[in-house]
């Protein structure tokens, strides 16, 4: 009593995830966490837990809410399998954790921690166009560090966003990187994190990440 038998099909699990609601791949956090069925009278309800939410409450972060555009852009785009998120700024609530030039008014140390504060924003981004943050796996990061002149840490700042990401996601983590030193960044940022990554399309199916 209880089993549904193989003859019981649910039509929305069998649809194209590319076109499951307003362009994110999978179940949108927005709808129900779990599924009922009805199989021959019996209501069914299955539910899995995203691994990746787990870990992030587990290593006492909060996925913040997808960061607004400041210009004309989106903060993350799907083509085929691959995500691509805009560059993505320290901001905290809104504000710069920190300003100016790393091996000046910012430390290297302090830097990484607002390269580890934009990936973060880089995952939310993600977390924007694909509900199931399990389905990611992470190809490239590139890390720009407005940087003082002579300063040549930008290797250790860049290791922010590439600790974190590997802290959240493990094997799925891992990635090629570049890190590059440039004069200046948007707002007076010391650091701006860009993500690629692939989606497994089978994965995501049906699978609600919970908020």
């Amino acid at each position: 009593m209880g089993i549904c038998n193989s003859t019981c099909v649910n039509s929305r699990n069998e649809g194209n995830p590319r076109q499951l609601g307003d362009g994110r791949l999978g179940t949108s956090s927005d709808r129900a966490r779990a599924e009922s069925r009805e199989c021959g009278g019996v209501f069914q309800t299955a539910t899995r837990v995203s691994q990746t939410r787990a870990r992030l409450t587990e290593l006492g972060l909060t996925l913040p809410l997808p960061p607004k555009a400041l210009a004309a852009y989106s903060p993350a785009v799907i083509r085929g399998e691959w995500v691509y998120t805009a560059g993505q700024l320290p901001l905290q609530d809104g504000q710069l954790i920190s300003s100016g030039l790393v091996g000046d008014e910012v430390s290297e140390s302090e830097g990484a921690e607002a390269a580890r504060i934009a990936a973060l924003n880089g995952l939310a981004a993600i977390s924007s166009v694909v509900s199931d943050l399990d389905a990611i796996t992470i190809a490239k990061v590139v890390g720009y560090v407005a940087c003082a002149p002579g300063f040549t840490g930008q290797p250790n700042v860049v290791n922010g966003a590439s600790l974190l990401l590997a802290e959240v996601l493990g094997e799925r983590g891992q990635h090629a990187r570049s890190a590059v030193g440039v004069t200046a960044l948007p707002l007076g940022a010391p650091v701006e994190i860009e993500i690629v990554a692939r989606v497994d399309t089978n994965a995501s199916r049906g699978i609600a990440d919970s908020a």
